[in-house]
């Protein structure tokens, strides 16, 4: 078996069978980094001190049976505005060349204390400010299924070093779409967890009011254990996870609106495999929905600009043109405007738990509705960059405009992941249901 591309549960369980040794794992994922002619494009920085300092703790636990949990000794990437003490981590921005935090972010923490191998930071689109992932900058990721293709961001690298064997799951941000479009452009597993369930300390923000923190992995296990263990909480328990008479709710209208036909064919595919499986197909397109994504622009774009706007002003030419402009395009709203947009969103969210997704399980939709552009013309061509940025996180923003928990999961069709979203608050149930949706279309 190649146990670099084994899940994180699997090799987990391996430890713990004796039949895979923390250290010997450790070291040859760094010896695959070292090796992989991308790793640079990929990584920020390897800690491979610290890994090897992590991977002989949890080879001694091991031996003596005092394994803290099924991930204790599996190496995980951390994203680069994730803060690991000691370790520069500058979230992809020139901006912020040289930070050096003192300690880790209590995601981090909580992880390391649990067993878990930092094996570093990986890049990442600018600020986390882009949905394509490319920042000429830093560094831009391969697309792990083509590295001529855009590998989809804000948490580029974090997918990539999954994707291609170079780390057993990885830890992203989230704040419209950044974990689950890589995730589904790299054909991987990637979860959105309800804001404020996990802590942001040390994260390095962009939206504070939108940013989640979140796992990309090869299975639902997977990401279901990493909520967890950052959380500091017990992992969802999946055990008989099927979708055998589970009420799915396909949110038709505007996630097809000029959508690609692959990703499309996927995601009917993928729902007539559900359907054939037991699962209860309704479908509905919601006027809340079409409601609440006009206020993207009055909310997500003056955050940021606020959070951001001494050191961009500071030194603007250290920031990637179209990066730049999307920004400071935040200037432009008014504080009543962005007061009103966010007290219509506030209604709006208990329009959509009333009239809509109180009926249903889950609700369906496309991950992203296209396929990873030709990362060469996006950055050639700016008008592309930004059109092609905003349909790719059209679908996926819906999610954090009202407030919900993601997981988007592949279905098959390469680069084309289909969203199972849930109820806020209810993270455990939406991963139980995910783990039924992969389970069916595993099969199906």
């Amino acid at each position: 078996m190649d146990w670099l591309r084994a899940s994180a549960a699997q090799q987990g369980r391996a430890i713990m069978a004796g039949l895979l040794d923390p250290i010997d794992q450790t070291e040859a994922y760094l010896a695959a980094i070292k090796a992989h002619p991308d790793a640079e494009r990929i990584y920020a920085r390897v800690t491979a001190t610290r890994a090897r300092s992590e991977a002989v703790a949890a080879h001694d636990r091991a031996k003596l049976e005092q394994r803290r949990g099924l991930l204790d000794g599996v190496p995980i990437s951390w994203k680069d505005n994730i803060d690991s003490g000691g370790t520069v981590t500058e979230a992809g921005s020139r901006l912020l060349e040289g930070r050096v935090p003192r300690k880790d972010a209590i995601v981090l923490a909580r992880a390391a204390r649990q067993g878990t191998i930092c094996l570093g930071k990986t890049h990442m689109t600018e600020l986390a400010f882009s949905g394509l992932g490319l920042n000429p900058n830093t560094a831009t990721p391969p697309n792990a299924l083509d590295p001529d293709l855009a590998p989809g961001g804000s948490s580029s690298g974090a997918a990539v070093s999954v994707a291609l064997g170079l780390a057993a799951a990885a830890v992203g941000t989230d704040t419209g779409g950044s974990i689950r479009v890589p995730a589904a452009w790299n054909d991987l597993t990637g979860f959105m967890p309800t804001r404020d369930s996990l802590p942001e300390k040390g994260v390095v923000p962009l939206c504070r009011k939108f940013d989640v923190v979140g796992p990309i992995a090869r299975t639902v296990e997977d990401c279901a254990e990493l909520f967890a263990l950052m959380g500091g909480t017990r992992a969802a328990d999946l055990t008989g996870a099927d979708i055998a008479g589970r009420r799915l709710m396909v949110l038709d209208g505007l996630p097809f609106e000029g959508a690609e036909t692959g990703p499309v064919t996927a995601f009917e595919d993928a729902v007539d495999r559900l359907a054939r499986a037991g699962a209860q197909i309704t479908r509905l397109s919601s006027d809340w929905v079409a409601k609440a994504m006009p206020l993207s622009a009055a909310l997500f774009s003056p955050e940021a600009y606020g959070i951001w706007r001494a050191q961009i002003e500071d030194a603007p030419e250290l920031m990637w043109q179209p990066i730049l402009d999307r920004f400071r395009s935040g200037a432009d709203v008014s504080a009543p405007d962005y007061v009103a947009a966010w007290e219509s969103l506030v209604r709006i969210r208990r329009k959509w738990v009333k009239e809509v997704a109180s009926g249903h399980d889950a609700i369906l939709l496309p991950t992203v509705p296209i396929l990873p552009p030709d990362a060469a013309r996006l950055m050639a061509d700016g008008d592309e960059f930004v059109r092609a940025n905003l349909l790719t996180l059209r679908n996926t923003r819906i999610g954090n405009l009202l407030g919900l928990p993601v997981c988007t999961l592949p279905t098959g069709h390469r680069a084309c992941g289909i969203s199972v979203m849930g109820h806020a608050g209810r993270d455990g149930h939406l991963l139980h249901v995910a783990a039924g949706v992969e389970a069916a279309l595993a099969v199906g």
